[in-house]
């Protein structure tokens, strides 16, 4: 496994995050426990949820099932580096101050809940999971200033910021003399490569480590289109706007590459989101023990450059104009 800086900071994190909004709804609470051994086994440090994960099995059953893990294995609690998100409604704080959103009031309840449910006496990484674009900068960050201050909180971060509003969060931030946020969580992958347009290039200047998730497109990326169902195949083509069948090469070349590079096709898919510069770790959605295999090889694997350039061929979504890593961030103006 290989660790960096989380963004700005000084907390190091894997290059691989252990994603656990299966826990519950997909895996059991004893499968679960067995995905977070093998996943801190292989070198994962670091551990991603969000106070709304679990399904049917009810919101918090994520974080109940990640806190029976942390009282069964005393000492491990300081061997990861865990994060969650505030910000959907969790039903329990009345119509009024539970809708979407980020609030002081809802903070307050919501993050003494997570704390209750992880068994834990800090969130090292504290998201909000989307951009609220109503919340003041002084309640925004007045709020996350006391719980860092209170020591209930280490680090601050975002999910699903556009590039102006890690900007405009960022500064607002920097002349309160607070740290700001030091990661964001985006969709990126080879079928979704918005993020290089604003995304990236904000986060990468100002200092703010990518997080990715879905970095295997919700599984296209590991060579098993052909298994999709009809419902699965059409969800997939209107969320990515592909077409999925014969007519597709894409995937066909893709798994070819894959063969020549001598990897799986979720580790490539996984090293190339890791190669972008402003990218600090991907989390894996991981539903069984078998699904973490390779992701190790996944952190370590450089791409060269013929074969980045191939895949650039091969998902070029951007219609010629080159944005990929290390080219300019200008390129969809002209």
């Amino acid at each position: 496994m290989e660790y960096t800086k989380l963004g700005r900071s000084a907390m190091t994190v894997s290059k691989i995050c252990l994603g656990t909004m299966h826990f519950g709804p997909r895996a059991t609470e004893e499968e679960s426990h067995a995905i977070l051994d093998a996943a801190l086994e292989l070198g994962i440090n670091f551990v991603d949820t969000a106070n709304v994960y679990g399904g049917e099995a009810g919101r918090g059953r994520s974080e109940e099932i990640i806190g029976s893990w942390l009282a069964s294995r005393p000492g491990v609690r300081d061997d990861i580096v865990l994060a969650t998100k505030v910000y959907n409604p969790m039903g329990d704080l009345g119509v009024a101050a539970d809708e979407r959103g980020f609030s002081a009031y809802k903070v307050r309840k919501h993050l003494a809940d997570s704390l209750r449910r992880l068994q834990t006496d800090r969130i090292d990484l504290y998201q909000t999971h989307h951009i609220d674009e109503q919340v003041s900068a002084e309640e925004f960050w007045g709020t996350y200033e006391r719980i860092v201050t209170a020591g209930d909180v280490l680090y601050a971060g975002s999910s699903n910021f556009s590039g102006w509003g890690l900007a405009k969060a960022q500064s607002q931030a920097w002349q309160r003399g607070f740290v700001g946020f030091v990661s964001e969580q985006t969709q990126y992958n080879l079928l979704s490569r918005l993020p290089e347009l604003e995304v990236l290039p904000a986060a990468q200047d100002f200092g703010i480590g990518v997080i990715v998730y879905m970095p295997v497109a919700g599984g296209l990326l590991t060579g098993k289109t052909a298994s999709l169902d009809g419902s699965r195949t059409r969800q997939v083509e209107e969320e990515y706007g592909i077409r999925i069948g014969p007519d597709n090469s894409q995937f066909r070349d893709f798994s070819a590459l894959c063969g020549e590079i001598g990897e799986p096709e979720h580790v490539v898919a996984t090293a190339w989101v890791l190669q972008h510069p402003a990218v600090s770790s991907a989390i894996v959605g991981i539903r069984t023990v078998d699904q973490l295999a390779g992701l190790d090889r996944a952190a370590g694997l450089k791409l060269d450059a013929d074969a980045m350039g191939r895949l650039d061929q091969i998902f070029d979504i951007n219609a010629g104009r080159r944005i990929g890593p290390g080219r300019s961030p200008w390129s969809h103006a002209w």
